[in-house]
């Protein structure tokens, strides 16, 4: 066996426990966390290895992986596609606020949302605290009704949702960390979720017990915040926008739990490698805030928007157009 050959085997033994283990089981969250590339330039590396030393085995072994692997990867195709032109619609920008504005400009923050003027924001992370700590809810609703006197407020489960279309209900908890909205917009009600599933992991010793019980934690919240999200679209009669920070790249199972109802709508994206984190780093790594849509619902332009510096999200600009109840039915 080649060299070639060999690495190419072992990589395909990695990549089937990977999709076999994904999502699945939780000691496995922690190498999910494997930057989202390297499921294409991995077996793109081992193509041109076993071109070079021409071993027909591991080149059929790097090109297997490559296509079984490529959803792991993060690239989006669609931006190779011609991009609409129409920008008439409902605009939303999703937004994890990195706790609110702590310790940074009121000012700052709410001049940054006026520069995206939009018809729904979707504002994750309404709290003050710290990572690994603890946090202290807060109320900045006068201000928030002050900026924004033509939108409809609600908050709940840390989330903001602000839209000039007047709700058609209560605002609905959904899990522990997530907020459903239903909207009356022109062409009938808009559900629209305001989503933050909880982080992966907290930053200590890798080698410790608490690292693996609190592994094992969170694992067990972002099941239940997936859970009641899943739950709660499949019994939705209405068309929906999904929006948030999922905590979850291309590489990490959990985002297969999505309804096939619900359309990812990075093809809108005109970014071969998407990324809405990290937002303070010259070089963005990849992916973890995401828009879903039901049928009805189509993405016309989607965009990432620097915060410049007040968050280590990106916001998502979105602009969509829905279909009137009556020509669905047809």
């Amino acid at each position: 066996m080649s060299p070639a050959t060999a690495v190419a085997l072992a990589w395909t033994v990695f990549l089937g426990a990977h999709l076999a283990l994904n999502g699945r089981w939780w000691p496995w969250l922690a190498v999910s966390l494997l930057p989202p590339p390297l499921f294409a330039v991995v077996p793109l590396a081992l193509l041109a290895a076993a071109a070079a030393s021409e071993s027909v085995p591991g080149a059929a072994l790097a090109a297997g992986c490559l296509l079984a692997g490529w959803r792991e990867n993060g690239l989006n195709t669609g931006a190779l596609k011609r991009s609409s032109r129409q920008t008439a619609g409902i605009r939303v920008v999703s937004w994890n606020t990195q706790h609110w504005n702590q310790g940074r400009e009121p000012d700052r923050f709410y001049a940054f949302l006026h520069s995206l003027p939009a018809d729904v924001y979707l504002l994750q992370e309404y709290l003050n605290g710290f990572e690994g700590g603890e946090v202290w809810d807060i109320d900045d609703e006068e201000r928030l009704r002050r900026e924004f006197p033509g939108h409809h407020l609600s908050i709940d489960n840390n989330s903001v949702t602000l839209s000039r279309f007047p709700p058609a209900g209560p605002p609905v908890p959904v899990g522990a960390c997530s907020l459903r909205v239903d909207l009356h917009t022109p062409d009938g009600i808009l559900s629209t979720y305001n989503v933050h599933i909880p982080v992966q992991l907290t930053v200590m010793n890798p080698l410790s017990r608490a690292f693996f019980r609190d592994m094992r934690r969170r694992h067990g919240a972002r099941l239940r915040e997936y859970d009641a999200l899943v739950a709660d679209l499949l019994a939705n009669p209405h068309p929906f926008l999904v929006s948030g920070d999922f905590n979850t790249s291309a590489a990490i199972g959990d985002i297969r739990r999505m309804p096939k109802t619900a359309h990812d709508a990075i093809g809108a994206n005109r970014s071969l490698f998407p990324a809405s984190w990290h937002a303070r780093r010259k070089l963005r790594l990849w992916r973890i805030d995401w828009v879903f849509t039901s049928a009805g619902v189509r993405v016309r332009q989607y965009a990432f928007r620097d915060p410049g510096g007040l968050s280590d999200h990106l916001a998502q600009d979105v602009t969509i157009t829905t279909t009137p109840i009556e020509e669905m039915n047809r």
